[in-house]
């Protein structure tokens, strides 16, 4: 199996963007969802954004209007598109992939497969 890869992420300004990027294994290509979570110290794990085999997406409440999640199967990769970055938005940011659900939910407990995560933080 090849691991999921997450890369992308850095310091960067409050409203600056930044944009991520997931390299998925081949046998992930028509999986049922693909997702974007993130942590920070002391919090939850939550869903910021995800999209399904038929490129639907939903986003956390959050970030709607400032994040844009995509996807390229021809190049097995997952994407997250991060504009007008608040400091609250500074999280370890990771990757996912589940098979067997639908709707894609914001729950880390359905996805089967996780990168190990890419830093993000947002200073001011």
């Amino acid at each position: 199996q090849v691991p999921l890869v997450e890369s992308g992420g850095g310091s960067v300004q409050a409203g600056g963007s930044l944009r991520l990027s997931c390299s998925y294994p081949e046998y992930a290509t028509l999986c049922n969802c693909m997702a974007w979570f993130r942590q920070s110290p002391g919090k939850r794990r939550e869903g910021v954004a995800a999209i399904d085999s038929d490129g639907s997406t939903t986003y956390a409440d959050s970030v709607k209007g400032r994040f844009t999640i995509s996807k390229d199967n021809a190049n097995n990769t997952l994407y997250l598109q991060m504009n007008s970055l608040k400091s609250e938005d500074s999280a370890m940011y990771y990757c996912a992939v589940a098979f067997d659900v639908w709707p894609c939910p914001p729950h880390r407990v359905a996805y089967a497969i996780w990168g190990q995560g890419t830093q993000v933080t947002v200073s001011s």
